[in-house]
C-alpha cells in the first residue's frame, strides 16, 4: 500500500477496552478500567504515554539461549546477553503477569472463561502428543515456521526445507479438537509456550502483508475500511487502505470478534487462563525457538528454519516512518486495547513525541 499520509479529523473513536466483549460472558473475567488505571499508575505508564518516556528506555532482550552447540543454523546470530538482562525481562513479565492474573476477577484455567474466549484460545493452542507440548500460535510472530516445525516433528512433512505453500489447519492438532478431560490433561501435564512481538509492529506487518500484498483481505477489509473512512472511497478495491485509516477500523472493531492477525495476543492465548512455561519474542526468534526445541527434546536435525531471502521484516526506520506521519491521538487511543500486550510481554510503548519524529 501507498504510505500513509497524516491529516483529516482527530475524532474520538468508540473504545471498549482492552478485553473487549467476551462471547456470553461480558467483561467480568477481564480487570475493570479501575484496575486498569492502578496497573498503569503503579507502573508509571500513563506520565510515559504522555512524555514517550517509556519509548526512549530500550528494554532488554527477551529471554533465549545460544544452543548452536546442538548443530541448530540459527542463521542471524545475535550477541549473548548478560544473565542480569535475562533476568530483568524474565522478573519483569513473571511479576506482571503474576499482578495481573492474580486478581480475583481473573480467570484460573480455560474454563472459567466465557464461551468465546474459550473457544478462541483452545483454536490456537497446537498439539504435539509426541513431545508433549502445547504452543499458541500468534499471527505475524512466526507461527508459520512453528506449524512447519510440527508437521515434521509429527511426520507428516520431511524436511522444514521442503518448498512446499503453508497449509495452516491439514496435519496439524489443534486443542479445540479433543474432548475435555483430553484438553484439562494436556494443559496440565504438556510443555506450553508462546512467542510474541512488540504490538505495534506485528500491526504495522499485518497491515503491510494483508492490505499490500493478499488480494483476499483487500476485498473482504479493505474495501469496508475505505468505505467507511474515506470520503468518495467507494470505487477503491481496497489495495490502497492508509495505515491510518487501518487503525481507524481497529479502534472502532470488537476486541473479540478481530481477525487474528490483529488480534490482542492477550485475548488470542489467554495467559492467566493458560500457564505458560516459556514466553519466547521475535526480538530473538532463533535463540528463543532453538531454546524450546532443546527442551522438549525434539531430534538435533530439526531446527528453526531461517529467513526467506524474499521476506521484508519491519525495520525500526520504517515503524518509525508509518507511527510519524500518523495522528498522534489515533496512536495513543489505540494503545488502551493493546495495553496489556505491551505491559504483560514488557514492551515500551511507541514513541510519537514531536521531538522524535523531527529525527
Amino acid at each position: 500500500p501507498r504510505p500513509p499520509f497524516p491529516g483529516g479529523d482527530a475524532r474520538r473513536s468508540r473504545l471498549r477496552g482492552a478485553g473487549g466483549r467476551g462471547g456470553g460472558g461480558g467483561m467480568v473475567l477481564l480487570p475493570s478500567m479501575l484496575m486498569f488505571g492502578v496497573i498503569l499508575a503503579s507502573s508509571g505508564l500513563l506520565l510515559m504515554i504522555e512524555k514517550g518516556i517509556l519509548a526512549q528506555v530500550k528494554p532488554p532482550h527477551p529471554l533465549g539461549r545460544d544452543l548452536s552447540q546442538r548443530g541448530r543454523g540459527l542463521g542471524h546470530q545475535e550477541e549473548p546477553m548478560g544473565d542480569l538482562e535475562e533476568e530483568v525481562l524474565r522478573d519483569t513479565r513473571n511479576r506482571t503477569i503474576r499482578a495481573m492474573c492474580g486478581q480475583r476477577t481473573m480467570p484460573r484455567s480455560v474454563w472459567d472463561l466465557p464461551a468465546g474466549q474459550r473457544r478462541t484460545v483452545l483454536r490456537h493452542l497446537l498439539v504435539s502428543d509426541k513431545y508433549r507440548f502445547l504452543y499458541c500460535y500468534v499471527p505475524k510472530v512466526a507461527c508459520s515456521n512453528w506449524k512447519r516445525i510440527l508437521k515434521v516433528l509429527d511426520g507428516a512433512l520431511e524436511s522444514i526445507d521442503v518448498k512446499v505453500k503453508m497449509d495452516h489447519k491439514s496435519d496439524l492438532v489443534f486443542l479445540a479438537d479433543m474432548k475435555p478431560d483430553e484438553i484439562s490433561y494436556r494443559l496440565k501435564n504438556y510443555y506450553k509456550f508462546i512467542f510474541v512481538r512488540n504490538p505495534m509492529e506485528r500491526l504495522l506487518s499485518a497491515y503491510r502483508n494483508k492490505f499490500g500484498e493478499i488480494k483476499e483481505y483487500q476485498q473482504k477489509y479493505g474495501v469496508e475500511i475505505i468505505r467507511r473512512y474515506r470520503k468518495n472511497g467507494g470505487n477503491s478495491a481496497g489495495d490502497d487502505v492508509t495505515f491510518s485509516e487501518f487503525l481507524r477500523y481497529l479502534l472502532d472493531e470488537d476486541v473479540e470478534r478481530m481477525n487474528e492477525h490483529w488480534m490482542p495476543i492477550y485475548n488470542l492465548c489467554q495467559p492467566c487462563a493458560v500457564r505458560y512455561d516459556f514466553i519466547g519474542s521475535y526480538e530473538r526468534l532463533n535463540a528463543d525457538a532453538n531454546y524450546v526445541l532443546e527442551h522438549v527434546q525434539s531430534p538435533s536435525f530439526v531446527r528453526f528454519p531461517e529467513r526467506q531471502s524474499w521476506y521484508k521484516p519491519v525495520t525500526s526506520e520504517t515503524l518509525h516512518y508509518y507511527l510519524c506521519n500518523t495522528q498522534r491521538r489515533l496512536i495513543k487511543d489505540l494503545l488502551i486495547k493493546y495495553i496489556l500486550d505491551f505491559s504483560l510481554f514488557a514492551y515500551p510503548l511507541p514513541n510519537v513525541t514531536s521531538e522524535f519524529c523531527r529525527q
